[in-house]
């Protein structure tokens, strides 16, 4: 026999009804959604295709664009800009923060803003963009569309009306800033490198087949990864002894600073630097090195063209120089952290400095480390200032973050500068991955 009246029975079976009726709901909202994305990205691939107009003529919304914007902008006396460029900055700030904050709330007005919101911005921020006219249909209806997805998908948010609308908005900035600065020069570099160098021309893999048959793609590729195997390693290895010998030493301040200080200095300027370094000429020599040569009777070398791999080796001291006080200051202060308890147990258990070092300092900065040898390695990967500073690529010293540059602003050959930032691209991944699964675990773990 049942405990429960009639009205507790009714009780009890609303949820599962609303329940029901929510999760249709749902249903029938991302079918629509997803339905809509569908049909904007056939329009996408429409507007791709379709056959370009000879000298289209440009729609905008009178004389109010971006590039009008910045025309006037440039004419403008140089103590004004700034000003300028801050006053607008300030009305679109304004503008998105009056929509947070008013545009969510329930009523029939902020409805009507919210509606007005979702279809006019997108088509205003297009417009200023001044497409040409044979896309502009293309154009507006894609906008329209997406801001009519986004009012129904937050007019039938669970979470009420605005919910949606809120958070894209607070989103809408940095995703469309990552969409236009990362994800599509990433995607259309990816297209280019199938292309030939002009960009018109299917080709295939050739472009890739040249970066590891050509010399100079096969240079840039095995300079590339002796970079990234020695610089990190050397850089931290140095960092860190000498992190362990001045750590609690007498001026122990000033001596990290001397290391530290060629971390301020650029990379061009340290190319620049040891360029006067490793100077070679006939007679006198300024360079250092060529002069402890001749002092001792030797014949003046020119370091930066002594191939195979001697000039590489003498760029990554540049770089290593650059590097090992980042290495010091935050593997020192790691070192600082780990627990002097622990290190006096170990003396206690009758270890000699090296075991303790080994076995007690070591692990207890293996966080550290990691995120100095990754960090730096990324960094040697796309190297480019030093090679250019100092050997311009010649002698077999290329990389690929300047063979990149090179192939497209020398040779004007996009297909094999998209095809060498891929081939880049792929080296750099697997560390961006072991780095953001390392945050994730550290996070677990806290």
């Amino acid at each position: 026999m049942s405990l429960l009246t009639v009205d507790e029975k009714d009780t009890a079976e609303l949820p599962k009804t609303t329940h029901g009726v929510d999760a249709r709901g749902r249903r029938i909202t991302q079918i629509v959604v997803v339905a809509g994305f569908v049909v904007i990205a056939a329009m996408l691939f429409l507007l791709i295709i379709s056959a370009p107009v000879e000298d289209p003529a440009r729609i905008a919304l009178g004389p109010v664009s971006l590039n009008n914007f910045f025309l006037w902008l440039g004419g403008l006396h140089p103590l004004l800009q700034i000003p300028a460029v801050l006053l607008v900055f300030g009305v679109v700030v304004g503008i998105v923060l009056v929509l947070i904050e008013f545009a969510p709330r329930p009523g029939r007005g902020y409805f009507i803003m919210r509606l007005v919101a979702c279809l006019v911005i997108p088509v205003l921020a297009l417009l200023l963009l001044r497409p040409y006219s044979n896309a502009v249909l293309y154009v507006v209806a894609i906008a329209l569309l997406s801001g009519a997805l986004l009012f129904f998908a937050d007019y039938r948010s669970r979470q009420g009306a605005g919910y949606l609308f809120q958070l894209i908005l607070f989103m809408a900035p940095a995703a469309i800033m990552l969409l236009l600065g990362l994800i599509y020069p990433a995607v259309a570099t990816f297209a280019k490198s199938f292309f030939d160098k002009s960009g018109t021309e299917f080709v295939g893999l050739e472009n890739y087949i040249w970066v590891f048959t050509n010399p100079v793609g096969t240079w840039s590729v095995v300079n590339t990864l002796i970079w990234a195997l020695l610089a990190p390693t050397i850089s931290v290895a140095f960092g860190l002894a000498y992190a362990v010998f001045i750590d609690r030493a007498r001026g122990e301040k000033v001596l990290k600073v001397l290391v530290f200080m060629p971390v301020a200095i650029s990379f061009v300027g340290a190319g620049i630097i040891w360029k006067f370094m490793y100077d070679y000429r006939q007679g006198d020599q300024l360079g250092l090195l060529n002069a402890v040569v001749t002092m001792f009777g030797g014949d003046p070398v020119n370091w930066l063209a002594v191939k195979p791999l001697i000039n590489t080796f003498m760029l990554l001291i540049v770089f290593i120089w650059t590097q090992t006080g980042f290495a010091m200051v935050i593997l020192s202060a790691a070192i600082k952290a780990v627990p002097a308890e622990q290190l006096e147990a170990a003396e206690l258990d009758g270890t000699n400095a090296w075991q303790r070092f080994w076995n007690v300092t070591v692990p207890g900065i293996r966080s550290s480390l990691i995120v100095v040898l990754t960090t730096i390695t990324i960094m040697s990967l796309k190297v480019y200032d030093i090679v250019a500073v100092m050997t311009g690529g010649r002698d077999d010293t290329t990389v690929l973050g300047f063979e990149m540059v090179n192939q497209q602003q020398r040779f004007q050959s996009y297909g094999h500068s998209s095809a060498l930032a891929v081939v880049l691209f792929i080296f750099v991944l697997p560390l961006i991955i072991y780095n953001a699964r390392s945050l994730t675990k550290q996070r677990e773990i806290r």
